[in-house]
């Protein structure tokens, strides 16, 4: 037997300018153009509509103010969670965190990847509105205006964990304090002594790399020192641009005394690149990370990194998404965790 579909009802508060729509969904069917199991199938989020007309009617619903509520119990036991890339030990602490949250409540989880791209595409939003999944967490991605609205009158709650830009301040949001992170990493070097810090970046589109590189600017101009354009190289997160980013900074003449990888995976690449050109660490060149991976405190030697609380801000993404899912007024939508700097055999002095 075929289950009954979920009950659609419209919100009663209008947007701002404009009175209340009182349109059935018959109505929305003609103004549309298609049948009304047409515009019942756009609501309950089912495949089979070609995607002109899913657009159609998905912005003739929202003109008329509909917004599916469904009660908790009909959702399946399903927490959504998508990576803009899944690889590294850095997705694994992610996962963890969730997972724990996930366990408690009795739900799954289900993992995807965006292959890059910092939006899904559009055949995952329609996916994700087939499954009816008690929320959406998205790491390092977010979503276009067409897929909010999409999720939202499926009443599909979602979280942005570690926003790769500015979300928005309709859209919860779970992050670091990453310009606070990038001041401790360099002033950490400043007091060891050193005076040329180079930096190995993330990818400029990303607001946590832009902010750890504010952080690090910040603490060389507080301390009086220059921000040497040459010694900051653009780097990706992984750890082949910390190696080859690595050589071009420590091939220099007046190669910096230490360098700020803007990730532990970028650390870990010069410290090959270092070793390859016969330095020692931390005898010729100090290194700190970030992120604060496991594996920082097992290569060699020991990596010094900030600790940004992957898993306790996985955990926190989760309990929102749930507590959106539950209509429960969260006590705050935009919350960042605070970063540590965890100080380990990588950084010294400088040599004489």
């Amino acid at each position: 037997m075929t289950p009954p579909e979920p009950v659609e009802t419209r919100t009663t508060t209008p947007a701002a300018g404009r009175s209340a729509q009182t349109a059935t969904l018959a109505e929305i069917a003609r103004e549309a153009g298609v049948s009304a199991p047409t515009v019942s199938k756009v609501l309950n989020g089912r495949a089979d509509v070609a995607p002109a007309t899913r657009s159609r009617v998905e912005e003739l619903l929202r003109a008329h103010g509909y917004r599916r509520r469904r009660a908790e119990a009909s959702r399946s036991p399903l927490i959504d969670l998508v990576f803009h890339e899944l690889e590294s030990a850095w997705a694994l602490e992610v996962i963890r965190g969730v997972e724990n949250v996930a366990r408690g409540a009795g739900l799954s989880v289900v993992l995807s990847e965006s292959a890059g791209r910092l939006t899904p595409g559009r055949t995952w939003a329609d996916q994700v509105a087939a499954r009816r999944p008690h929320g959406v967490i998205l790491v390092l991605s977010g979503l276009d205006e067409s897929q909010r609205a999409l999720l939202t009158s499926r009443s599909i709650p979602f979280v942005v964990m570690d926003p790769a830009g500015d979300p928005g301040v309709d859209v919860p949001s779970i992050g670091a304090t990453n310009w606070q992170g990038g001041l401790a990493a360099t002033r950490h070097l400043i007091e060891l002594g050193h005076t040329r810090i180079g930096a190995i970046t993330g990818p400029s589109r990303m607001m946590c790399s832009r902010a750890r590189v504010d952080g690090y600017r910040a603490a060389l101009e507080t301390a009086g020192l220059p921000v040497d354009p040459a010694l900051i190289a653009t780097g990706d997160f992984h750890h082949e641009a910390g190696y080859r980013q690595g050589l071009e900074l420590l091939r220099r003449p007046d190669r910096p005394t230490a360098v700020f990888a803007l990730n532990d995976l970028q650390a870990l690449g010069l410290y090959e690149a270092a070793r390859e050109l016969g330095l020692r660490i931390p005898e010729d060149l100090s290194v700190v990370g970030f992120d604060d991976l496991p594996v920082a405190r097992w290569v060699g030697p020991p990596l010094t990194s900030v600790r940004q609380p992957l898993t306790e801000m996985a955990e926190a993404a989760a309990r929102l998404v749930l507590d959106l899912g539950r209509e429960e007024a969260p006590v705050a939508t935009r919350v960042e965790l605070a970063t540590s700097l965890v100080v380990r055999s990588s950084t010294a002095p400088p040599p004489a």
